[in-house]
């Protein structure tokens, strides 16, 4: 997802750089690594800019045409673009750049021993980012439905992943919480 209007951040953070790179590219290079097949990303406002940065990588670039609305829209639009043999997606905002590759690989590999579960990352008790869904289950998000509803009403499905992943917790909506996330990839990189 990197349709949000960025508002409480002041500019596009999908494209605020993170070690040298574009926010986005860090997301899509994760998704990449962990062996997801399909990406599509979901562009609001900022979409050509956004399409440009993801354009060096496999994707499929989809515009919200309703951008201030709920991210559902934009889970509604990513999903009309899915191709039929997809049975799981993982919701990935750009508001959590810092989520490692082998995070997303332990939601793909819990999917595949429980395909009907919906896979939440979570760190020290936390539930974080990115959730993902089965396919069938994401099918039913109506327009009156957010994910938090399809959560909720389905909590029997809900399996909690502990993750050694504190990325899954670090949203950047924030100029403050921008530094925060520069100043634990320094000190992660430097480890």
């Amino acid at each position: 997802m990197a349709a949000g209007a960025s508002r409480r951040m002041g500019s596009c953070k999908q494209l605020l750089p993170l070690d040298g790179k574009p926010i986005i590219a860090h997301c899509l290079e994760s998704l990449l690594t962990a062996g997801i097949e399909e990406l599509i990303v979901v562009v609001g406002s900022h979409g050509v800019e956004v399409a440009r940065a993801a354009s060096e990588y496999p994707v499929q670039v989809v515009l919200n045409a309703d951008p201030e609305a709920d991210m559902a829209t934009s889970v509604r639009t990513g999903r009309q673009a899915l191709s039929s043999t997809v049975t799981s997606v993982v919701v990935a905002l750009c508001d959590y750049p810092l989520v490692k590759a082998s995070t997303i690989a332990q939601l793909v590999e819990t999917h595949l021993r429980h395909p009907h579960r919906i896979v939440i990352p979570c760190h020290d008790g936390r539930r974080g980012h990115p959730p993902l869904f089965p396919r069938q289950l994401l099918d039913a998000l109506t327009d009156t439905l957010t994910l938090r509803d399809l959560v909720r009403s389905n909590q029997e499905r809900v399996e909690h992943l502990p993750v050694d992943d504190r990325g899954v917790l670090l949203d950047i909506d924030t100029p403050n919480d921008y530094r925060r996330a520069l100043k634990f990839h320094q000190e992660a990189v430097q480890a």
